[in-house]
């Protein structure tokens, strides 16, 4: 479990130093991927290592066992971490296009 923390962490913390220093809006979602990442990471670690997951009642009546919990968090995150790059890709490409930057500083306009 300490290896997939460590991993986790390295992730985390490439990610939030990557969202803080990049200007580029590209760099900044490669920033937010990686945390996303991190988080993915600690539930697979968390359902492999974490307490056993409640029996659940077949539809003959058998109790299951599966514990696929933490994999089907990390699925949802990396699902979500997929339109999140899809809506923020178009959002940036569609501003480089008007403005020929992708800088972040320059995007203060698209404020409400």
């Amino acid at each position: 479990m300490t290896g997939y923390l460590i991993v986790s962490a390295v992730l985390l913390t490439c990610g939030v130093v990557c969202m803080a220093t990049k200007r580029n809006a590209v760099g900044v979602l490669m920033g937010v991927e990686l945390a996303l990442n991190a988080a993915s990471v600690n539930f697979v670690a968390a359902a492999e290592f974490g307490p056993p997951a409640a029996p659940v009642q077949s539809v003959a009546g058998d109790a299951l066992g599966i514990g696929l919990d933490g994999q089907i968090a990390a699925l949802f995150v990396i699902v979500l971490a997929a339109a999140e790059a899809a809506v923020a890709l178009a959002i940036v490409l569609a501003f480089f296009n008007q403005h020929g930057t992708a800088d972040v500083d320059a995007a203060s306009e698209l404020r409400g």
